[in-house]
């Protein structure tokens, strides 16, 4: 311990908390931060009180305190004790306890003096866990208002320590400077090609470390199934002995993972798990795959899932620094030298990236909002509302947004606050659930979406595998069987609701009940908007409402990977004060006419949905306005004259309404609205005529100003009125040539004359004047030749201007 590089920066971090109370230190892996600095300021700093060591995982924290012990010569639970979930080994005579980060704000919540703590360390803050995030900040708000004297400490080997030193009041930075050996880093020559599988790359690159090199190898995977996958296709010497290291794993087994081996060498195919403040003694290699595998949190559809991402230079680097802890070491990358700048510095902090639900309720129990914190990267604003709404929905805030009963109960368990609901809503009953929910899918993959299989094989794994084929994950089962103890440890029993698994299950996610849409596919609505898919095949998939409790959180439309089936029954029994009955009244583009339907609503899921007898008008007439839209305007000759007509006489500087097709569709409620009654189909709007509620826009006035200066017809010798054509350039008419015998004058409106287009008898055009009487005394006795051969029954006076108007034929004129 002497000789580690960590204690050539004791004293100046020494000096910095003595003065200052507060610094941030950075020392690289291997350095002996972990392991030093604690019990360096229990012994020169504090001369009472305790030593709070924040891990960011189980195995580190328990390794950590057993390291310390040794070096005290103490057992664990002495001097240096640790506090994880599910174990504890601290007494009266602790004085330092090392504990994962959730502990804490559990410690602060309950005290937020922190009584009888001296001083809280950050162990590998750069992993920015959201714990970690909140830790720091709630400590610095305690540290400001209630503890002056409380020393905080934040350490790392890859940390960016200016915006953390500056968080924290500008205290200092303390580097410690080298590794105790050096680790060589070997290179691939060239990228990997898109068709080169990780794992196959991998076992090819730990079997070429093991030829190469002597000595222990560390290797870095993203998870599980690239670990299971990777120790089936490695070919190594008979004297290699394969240990995977994963989280899920049981904690004896990620024991043994990191315990020396008595003989051979030991390959050790790890998550990041073993990243940080973990030595594995006989380690001298680590092989990186260049991947990390991180929750991602969409809070467009509410749900998290995991996405496997290149490490930053920050965790490369971390990793490397495994190799070099306790001799000298090689690092083999899965990356070319080139590629390494295109790598980001640093991997996103948690708070940037998962559910944040569980630091809303730790919030608002605390009474804060985000910006009253000092935290160093501020939730997003949209993720943050969206796990207030969750709160809200599970009854732990009002309407206002504040703290319930129910809430502050849910924050005292240590678990996801939608697994807080339903335990403390169902009892003791609902822990194998509780657990279920909290670890990964017991079974093998391929099997069915249905969770009660899971409960089944929770409940009886021997009469589960005597009745079901599928394959069961034991070490999985027994984490469930561990988990469902200590939450029944934790738990009041007062509680004494009877539910059914179903019921359980909706009470942690009531925005998760899925109803089947209507069609051949397996596709569900969920209560909360968000919709789900279920491969076709699956027992589940014909079922009318789901509770969906896993799926691979696809932002479109997520695949569902379990849910339980759940009756209309059920649903009511829980959520009938929340069921509302919304009357429907939409225009359907499919059917073509306005539906009226009662729904009663769920969210965003109608559980009956039956025909609205005899809506109001006005309702119906509304939906119609959407089914205008949709079809447009059937504008018939008469509508088009008179809109034009409008248009001209504004055109010209008088105040008439703008008749534009666009304004008319901008407008609908105030001018069409009040003339749809009774129609409510596509054929009865065909046949509606536009021509009133357009004349209803003109008040008496408007419509004098209108018929004076462009009136919409022309009255003929006959005295019919022929309507006016104002399309074109000129105002024109269209009559039978032998309407307007007799017409010695043009037709004028205003001081501008008409277009008048005569017919023949069969109405076709036979001439288009602007000049009747020229066109009496000239053409007219061509035509009256030409026509007199074609229509012989009809007149064609020698002199029209002295002839009688007329629609007859000679014969029945007489």
């Amino acid at each position: 311990m002497t000789n580690l590089p960590i204690h050539d920066a004791l004293e100046p971090l020494i000096t910095a908390l003595k003065g200052r109370g507060r610094a941030v230190l950075q020392a690289p892996p291997g350095a002996g931060k972990t392991t030093v600095v604690p019990l360096e300021i229990l012994s020169r700093v504090i001369s009472s009180g305790k030593v709070l060591v924040l891990e960011p995982r189980r195995l580190a924290a328990q390794s950590a305190a057993k390291r310390m012990a040794q070096t005290l010569g103490d057992r664990v639970g002495d001097t240096v004790g640790y506090r994880v979930r599910g174990d504890t080994r601290v007494s009266t005579r602790t004085r330092i306890e090392v504990i994962t980060e959730g502990i804490l704000t559990r410690m602060i919540q309950d005290d937020p003096e922190l009584s009888g703590i001296s001083a809280v360390i950050f162990d590998e803050f750069h992993e920015r866990s959201l714990h970690a995030d909140l830790g720091l900040a709630l400590c610095l708000e305690v540290a400001e208002v209630l503890r002056e004297d409380l020393i905080l400490l934040a350490m790392s080997a890859t940390l960016d320590a200016e915006p953390v030193a500056a968080l924290m009041g500008d205290v200092p930075i303390i580097t410690s400077e080298g590794r105790a050996f050096p680790v060589y880093t070997h290179w691939l020559d060239a990228p990997l090609g898109k068709k080169d599988r990780l794992e196959n790359t991998t076992a090819l690159l730990i079997e070429r470390a093991v030829a190469e090199a002597s000595g222990g190898v560390l290797v870095f995977l993203p998870g599980e199934s690239e670990i299971r996958r990777t120790q089936s296709l490695l070919n190594l010497p008979n004297d290699c002995y394969v240990y995977p290291l994963y989280g899920a794993m049981p904690f004896k087994a990620q024991q043994a993972a990191i315990k020396p081996v008595s003989k051979g060498r030991k390959i050790v195919l790890a998550t990041a798990i073993a990243e940080t403040s973990l030595t594995i003694e006989d380690v001298r290699i680590v092989v990186d795959s260049g991947r990390a595998r991180r929750s991602r949190f969409d809070p467009g559809s509410g749900m998290s899932r995991l996405v496997t991402e290149r490490v930053s230079r920050a965790e490369a680097t971390q990793r490397r620094g495994r190799a070099g802890r306790v001799a000298e070491g090689r690092c083999y990358r899965l990356w070319s030298r080139e590629e390494e700048g295109s790598l980001p510095p640093f991997p996103p902090a948690e708070i940037e990236a998962t559910d944040l639900t569980k630091l809303a309720l730790d919030l608002a129990l605390w009474g804060a909002k985000p910006s009253d914190l000092a935290f160093l990267t501020q939730p997003n604003p949209g993720a943050f509302a969206e796990a207030k709404a969750i709160l809200q929905m599970l009854k732990a805030l009002d309407d206002r947004e504040r703290i319930s009963d129910h809430g502050r109960a849910m924050a005292k368990l240590p678990m996801h606050p939608r697994l807080a609901h339903m335990l403390i809503s169902a009892g003791e009953t609902a822990t194998n659930m509780a657990a279920l929910l909290s670890d990964r899918d017991p079974l093998s993959r391929g099997s069915p979406v249905d969770f009660t299989l899971r409960l089944e094989a929770v409940s009886d794994l021997k009469q589960f595998l005597n009745r079901r084929p599928w394959q069961v994950n034991r070490s999985v089962l027994k984490n469930i069987h561990n988990e469902a103890t200590r939450l029944r440890k934790v738990l009041d029993r007062s509680a004494r609701t009877i539910l059914s698994a179903a019921e359980m299950a909706a009470l942690a996610y009531p925005d998760r009940i899925g109803l089947r849409r209507k069609g051949v596919a397996s596709r569900f609505v969920m209560s909360g908007g968000k919709g789900g898919v279920m491969d076709d095949g699956d027992p589940l998939s014909g079922a009318r409402l789901i509770v969906v409790t896993d799926t691979d959180g696809n932002p479109r439309e997520a695949r569902i990977r379990q849910a339980i089936q759940i009756s209309e029954a059920e649903i009511r029994n829980l959520f009938q004060s929340q069921i509302t009955l919304t009357p429907s009244c939409a225009w359907s583009k499919r059917e073509r006419r306005v539906i009226a339907r009662n729904r009663e609503m769920l969210g965003a899921i109608a559980l009956s949905d039956k025909i609205w007898k005899n809506p109001p008008e006005s309702i119906v007439g509304k939906a119609m306005l959407d089914g205008v839209r949709d079809l447009g305007f059937n504008m018939n000759s008469a509508v088009r004259r008179f809109i034009t007509r409008v248009s001209l006489v504004r055109d010209a500087g008088y105040s008439l309404p703008n008749m534009c097709e666009s304004v008319l569709l901008d407008h609908l409620e105030v001018w069409l609205l009040p003339h749809l009654n009774g129609i409510k189909t596509a054929d009865q709007w065909k046949k509606f005529d536009l021509l009133e509620p357009l004349h209803a826009m003109l008040d008496w006035s408007q419509m004098q100003l209108l018929d004076r200066e462009a009136p919409g017809s022309f009255t003929s010798p006959l005295g019919r009125k022929i309507a006016i054509d104002y399309a074109d350039d000129h105002p024109s008419i269209e009559l039978r040539l032998q309407e307007m015998f007799g017409q010695k004058i043009h037709p004028k409106i205003g001081k501008s004359a008409l277009r008048v287009t005569l017919l023949s008898p069969a109405g076709r055009p036979v001439q288009t004047t602007m000049d009747l009487p020229g066109f009496w005394a000239n053409s007219y006795a061509d035509v009256r030749k030409e026509m007199r051969g074609r229509y012989p029954k009809h007149p064609w006076p020698e002199d029209p201007t002295e002839a009688h108007p007329t629609l007859r034929t000679k014969r029945r004129s007489r």
